[in-house]
């Protein structure tokens, strides 16, 4: 009998393949999106790791200097000789990669990904002859050094010995940081008194990149989970139609003594199975996305955050067991529905027609319900949500909500404008339209989805350029910004652009932590540059006045929502109390910044050179300059960048800032087309006994084809116009609380109202070129198979 069954449920398909199609289709579309997304995220998250673990980030205390500054290596001796069991590490960047100096006598164990393979010279390691450590992308960058690969290195990171990175970095006696070994001895001397400048910081059982790119991945993870739910929607019909289509099919096994349950389970195994093999083209599809998204997130990671990504994808099975996992889970619950409605319907109900359409509308009271709740619940959020599940917990209650309340929202509007027509036809067509609608309210669904997130997502991208254009320009000022290797170059420059600019403005800075946040701290100097071009989110009286004579400090909008601090709280900087006399706006630093002034700056740290500086000067006069420059002192023309140079720079970081949502947004615009059309697809096939009658009173197959046409269109013009103020208050959303939470500032928000209808546009094209191919067969339907309709007892 189990065989018989299955055979029997298995025809519908082979009688169905364009059924079939869809439903594998939809569901490998789902969990592509989702799979390549988690792909990019795990790439990220391993390339975290191991350059965490090349430090042994997370896992030893260390000790740094107060400023940020690097250490002499006699304090690293006198540590030793007073019994602390510390190891050096310097560190810097070389032809952009990050150049790791250990001393291996002295490291913990598992510092540096060194593992001895074939070609390596441990010798030449140990006795510091120059052998580093890196992986096959990184050494392609370190021509001409002694590089062995060795696959586990941490991507744009490269080992050796700390004399080899002493040298290669110019930090010949100097010491970026000291690993403060487990289990210290007892009784050795105080830290206080050996070495005054230097701090403690402890292990915080993560690395900081990680943490800090946390917020960028959840977002990822979102979009993936909205893709995913909008190709759920297309499996939903599938699975629904195929029920309504298969009532005969069940009546009859039902009545020769089949046993309910084992229906129930023979058809879930059928759709665990299908969901298998969609799971799988799904996940090689992932593959395939995270791969040609991978670039532009490695590239956004670098730019945000100096994290480095691996930029090859390897197929690890955290993804890809999660992209089968979901694929089998949504299947469930895409299924659940369909087959707890065949569990409780009574066995002649199964041959009435449309018998699951209509027992999805006895549920259109709770459905109603549930859109309610989820939608006051949004609305409470919006005022209360703070942090990121906060917010995520509001997009989830707003769009879900909006997506149940939109099939009930549609009736109501056919059903005033059927009250409105007049003609015979009008009613007609406005009656079919409002049957038709349980069958494609999924599809509307996912198109609902889509375009809210479209309009949401393009709205926050767009508010965020408009800003951050508006930003630079304040921000890069100065017609010139030059850097300098060492001393002597700054000196050279000093003398030269004195009598040829109207202000030099060094851009010095170090690393420290104020109330437990990271922080850069600047020292600027007195100038009107300031004054007329920053501006301040909140503010005392005359803040640069105060800053500038050593009185007060200003802080970015990040650390004043991170550390709760405002204008009046006063921070200490090396054991200095300032109070905040202003906070600015500082969009795409992930980071927290505090300014003082210069003197200050100097006092507190004196040890701190500045190697960049801003001059301002004629911009027409830039380019002979910058010739004069490098003629007289030597410091070519690759280290000055001019004004436009920085914004296009960092205009290019931010566009490829985006390029990841943006894409994920294009992807489920298209999944949705793909749903609308594989659900009048499906409908076309159960759409004539509805249309004979109205072909037999004297509708020509092609007038019914136009208003099929019509329909689809019509409808996704009303989603479309659902869609707006839902994808308004999507980006709101984005705006005021997850960008909040996710990286510390608000964005004000703009409208865009060409851009909405460029995007209503495009929807409607997408609807009308989904609904012409089942339009078209509809009008093509032979005069035979319409009066068939007639033989037949329906």
């Amino acid at each position: 009998m189990t065989r018989a069954t299955l055979q029997a449920l298995l025809s519908h398909w082979w009688r169905n393949p364009l059924q079939l199609f869809t439903l594998l289709a939809g569901l490998a579309l789902a969990t592509a999106l989702w799979s390549g997304v988690q792909a990019v995220n795990a790439e990220a998250r391993a390339s975290y790791d191991a350059a965490a673990a090349t430090l042994g980030e997370g896992q030893y205390d260390r000790l740094v200097r107060r400023d940020g500054q690097p250490m002499g290596q006699d304090t690293y001796v006198a540590l030793r000789r007073a019994g602390w069991l510390v190891s050096p590490v310097v560190q810097g960047r070389l032809d952009g990669v990050r150049i790791v100096g250990v001393e291996p006598l002295t490291a913990p164990g598992g510092i540096g990904p060194i593992t001895p393979t074939e070609g390596a010279d441990i010798t030449a390691f140990l006795t510091g002859d120059g052998q580093l450590f890196a992986n096959a992308e990184t050494a392609a960058q370190l021509s001409g050094l002694s590089v062995v690969v060795t696959p586990e290195a941490a991507p744009g990171t490269a080992v050796t010995d700390i004399g080899v990175a002493q040298r290669l970095l110019d930090k010949s006696g100097l010491i970026d940081s000291l690993i403060v070994l487990p289990g210290q001895p007892k009784g050795r001397a105080d830290l206080g008194t050996l070495a005054p400048d230097l701090t403690l910081q402890p292990a915080q059982g993560g690395s900081d990149i990680a943490r800090l790119t946390d917020s960028f991945h959840l977002n990822l993870m979102a979009f993936g989970l909205l893709s995913f739910a909008v190709g759920i929607f297309i499996v939903n019909g599938a699975i629904g139609l195929a029920f309504e289509q298969r009532r005969p099919v069940v009546r009859t096994l039902r009545a020769l003594g089949l046993p309910l349950r084992q229906l129930i389970i023979l058809m879930g195994a059928e759709l665990m199975i299908f969901a298998l093999i969609s799971g799988v083209i799904g996940v090689a599809l992932g593959y395939v996305i995270a791969a040609l998204l991978l670039p532009d997130v490695a590239a956004t990671l670098r730019g945000l955050y100096g994290a480095d990504v691996s930029g090859t994808l390897q197929l690890r099975p955290s993804w890809w067991l999660s992209g089968l996992a979901i694929a089998l889970g949504g299947t469930a619950i895409a299924a659940s529905g369909a087959l707890y409605q065949l569990a409780k319907m009574p066995l002649l109900a199964a041959a009435q027609p449309r018998a699951l359409a209509m027992a999805a509308g006895k549920r259109a009271v709770v459905q109603g319900s549930v859109a309610a709740v989820l939608l006051g619940l949004a609305g409470v959020m919006m005022f209360t949500a703070k942090g990121l599940i906060g917010g995520f917990t509001l997009l989830a209650a707003l769009l879900i909500g909006a997506a149940l309340a939109l099939p009930l929202v549609l009736d109501r509007i056919l059903a005033g404008a059927s009250r409105g027509a007049k003609s015979v036809t009008a009613q007609w067509f406005w009656a079919d339209t409002r049957q038709q609608l349980p069958g494609l309210s999924l599809a509307l669904m996912a198109l609902l989805l889509a375009m809210s997130a479209n309009v949401g997502v393009s709205t926050m991208v767009s508010s965020f350029r408009l800003t951050f254009t508006d930003f630079l320009d304040q921000r890069l000022a100065s017609e010139l910004y030059v850097r300098t290797e060492n001393e002597a170059q700054t000196a050279a420059l000093l003398l030269y652009a004195q009598p040829r600019t109207d202000i030099i403005l060094p851009i010095q800075s170090v690393d420290t932590q104020i109330a437990g946040q990271p922080t850069e701290v600047y020292g600027a100097r007195d100038h009107a540059t300031y004054r007329d071009n920053w501006v301040f989110l909140q503010q005392a009286a005359r803040p640069w006045d105060t800053t500038f004579a050593g009185q007060t400090v200003l802080i970015n909008e990040q650390l004043s929502r991170r550390a709760g601090l405002n204008v009046g709280d006063e921070i200490a900087l090396q054991g200095t109390g300032f109070g905040i006399a202003g906070v600015y706006g500082d969009y795409g630093n992930p980071i927290g910044q505090a300014v003082i002034g210069e003197a200050v700056f100097l006092r507190l740290y004196p040890d701190v050179a500045p190697r960049n500086f801003g001059l301002r000067m004629d911009p027409d006069a830039v380019p002979d300059f910058v010739a004069g420059l490098e003629a007289e002192t030597g410091i070519p023309a690759t280290q000055s960048v001019n004004q436009a140079g920085i914004k296009a720079i960092s205009l290019a970081i931010f566009e490829r800032t985006f390029t990841v949502t943006t894409a994920l947004n294009i992807l489920t615009l298209a999944v949705a087309g793909f749903a609308i059309l594989m659900s009048l697809l499906t409908l076309a096939s159960m759409r004539v006994p509805q249309l004979a009658p109205a072909w037999a009173m004297g509708m020509t197959r092609s007038q019914i084809g136009r208003l099929e046409l019509m329909r689809a269109v019509m409808l996704a013009l009303l989603t479309a116009v659902v869609a707006l103020p839902l994808g308004l208050a999507l980006a709101w959303a984005l705006l005021a609380v997850v960008n909040v939470a996710a990286f510390g500032w608000e964005l004000p928000m703009y409208l865009f109202p060409m851009d909405y209808a460029r995007l209503g546009l495009f929807a409607l094209l997408a609807a009308a070129l989904a609904a012409l191919w089942p339009a078209r067969r509809l009008a093509r339907t032979p005069p035979a198979d319409l009066l068939k309709v007639f033989s037949n007892e329906r």
